[in-house]
């Protein structure tokens, strides 16, 4: 569920070829950039979302799967409410 300033997370599952959490972003949420050493797959389950991939913008609604590269810098932030599954899968 959503909390009012704040970013809820819950892990579905998690194991030696990855994990599975689900994010819930209020408002006006974000998190900063970063990079992770494997592929991640964002799945949007509620709501827009704003990535930034690469320095590149790009704009993603319910329903969608993003990509983010291994070792490159990527963040998100909430324009609005969001919900998205996190796909991040290991070598």
């Amino acid at each position: 569920d959503y909390v009012a300033g704040a970013i809820v997370s819950k892990v579905l599952r998690k194991g030696p070829a990855g994990s599975l959490p689900v994010f819930a972003f209020e408002a006006g949420q974000e998190l900063s950039e970063h990079t992770a050493p494997f592929d991640a797959f964002v799945l949007l389950l509620d709501g827009r979302a704003e990535l930034t991939i690469g320095g590149k913008t790009v704009h993603s609604a319910a329903g969608e799967i993003v990509r983010m590269p291994a070792n490159v810098p990527h963040a998100l932030r909430a324009d609005g409410r969001f919900k998205m599954l996190l796909m991040m899968i290991r070598d």
